[in-house]
């Protein structure tokens, strides 16, 4: 497709490009019956249908509305086992840490991704990633973490590599949690010897570091970040999950593109989130499945803050394979208007992945978007069960 006209779009809605933060969420262009032309992969003009241009095609969507593809800006697609007897223990009443003693919890889920081989696990995460584009996601980020051990986690990465033939990814090199015995030494081995060779081979291109109590602390975490650094990596950070530590506020000072959960985030990082350039990314799927506390998505937008949305798609707290979905509970759930919820899900997750050419429908982006069954694009906030979007486009060609 080199030059392509579509027509027959009731609605146009896009935010503006680049990260938006606090009310300019809510500042979405909305045109009606528009038309969208499309050339070698870019948007080349957008308007009303009445003051279209000439073009080679033409495609007519018939009364459809249109907005950019979405971005998931946090995943964990990537692994192998299934977490389903943990699942119904938690429902009679197990404690994590009994989930754990048992040889359940992330524990499990790594050594069964530790055992399977790098065909196995691009075997495995294709179907997950199919889904997450059937939804809206045109764009997707997908974490390791699941390794412990380093041939793991490479494994892991070369699994996101090989898919990236098929689709749209974004790999992070995530440190998840730490050895049981050794902590020192992998700390070590981890700044020395495996962010170094990630970022030799180009296999990520950020580093993330679950900092929490039962994880890396804060201290921890500055070093991986420094490490991070030294070799051109981006920076993120899970954190405030279950308690705040200081590793949003570290994330601030350090400049990482995000700050990830944020489901226990008071006021202090509230603050520290909208004085900076760092995303605030909330993950409705995790309060839906595990009943935590949601993230103060509300209180964050009126903050000042850039907040984006992604599923956590994972086997142990956010078994969400719809970025759509993601919309719809950060609506419910986070308290965002459909519009703020669209930013969200739009620039902002962009930028929270360090990308700039993509998550709005202007001149010079890219031409990923989506066509709805709906005529009203809002719609894909509205639409829980049933996927409103009928057709993803990414780079002007519809998959």
């Amino acid at each position: 497709m080199n030059d392509t006209l579509l027509t027959g779009i009731s609605q146009l809605a896009t935010p503006r490009p680049g990260p938006q933060s606090g009310a300019a969420m809510r500042e979405l262009t909305v045109l009606e019956d528009a038309a969208l032309l499309v050339k070698n992969g870019l948007i080349e003009w957008v308007g009303p249908a009445s003051a279209a241009p000439a073009a080679a095609q033409t495609l007519a969507l018939g009364g459809r509305a249109v907005v950019p593809g979405l971005i998931d800006p946090h995943t964990h697609a990537v692994w192998a086992g299934d977490r389903l007897r943990d699942w119904e223990a938690k429902l009679g009443g197990a404690t994590y840490e009994e989930i754990l003693s048992r040889g359940g919890g992330i524990r499990s889920t790594m050594r069964a991704t530790a055992a399977a081989s790098v065909p196995e696990l691009v075997r495995l995460a294709r179907p997950r990633l199919q889904a997450l584009r059937d939804s809206g996601a045109t764009t997707v980020e997908v974490k390791s973490g699941y390794g412990l051990d380093f041939d793991a986690e490479l494994r892991m990465l070369q699994a996101v590599r090989e898919l990236q033939a098929e689709f749209e990814l974004i790999p992070t090199l995530l440190i998840h949690v730490p050895p049981e015995q050794g902590r020192a030494e992998y700390m070590q081995g981890v700044c020395n010897d495996l962010i170094p060779r990630v970022a030799r081979e180009k296999l990520a291109t950020a580093v993330d570091v679950f900092s929490e109590q039962e994880a890396f602390s804060v201290e921890e975490t500055r070093q991986m970040f420094v490490a991070a650094r030294e070799h051109n990596l981006h920076l993120k950070v899970h954190s405030d999950q279950f308690h705040a530590l200081g590793a949003t506020e570290l994330a601030c000072q350090m400049n990482a593109l995000s700050a990830d959960h944020l489901e226990a985030s008071k006021a202090k990082q509230l603050k520290a989130l909208a004085e900076s350039n760092t995303v605030a990314t909330i993950l409705p799927g995790v309060t839906l499945h595990l009943g935590l506390p949601a993230a103060a998505g509300r209180q964050l937008v009126d903050a000042g803050a850039a907040v984006a949305v992604g599923t956590d798609l994972n086997p142990g707290s956010s078994p969400l394979f719809s970025m759509q979905l993601a919309l719809a509970l950060s609506v419910r759930l986070n308290g965002l208007t459909p519009a703020e919820a669209l930013t969200a899900c739009t620039v902002n997750a962009a930028a929270a992945l360090g990308l700039t050419d993509r998550g709005a429908l202007v001149l010079g982006q890219r031409a990923d978007f989506l066509a709805l069954h709906s005529q009203d694009w809002r719609d894909l906030a509205y639409v829980m069960g049933l996927n409103p979007v009928r057709d993803v486009f990414i780079g002007g060609v519809k998959r």
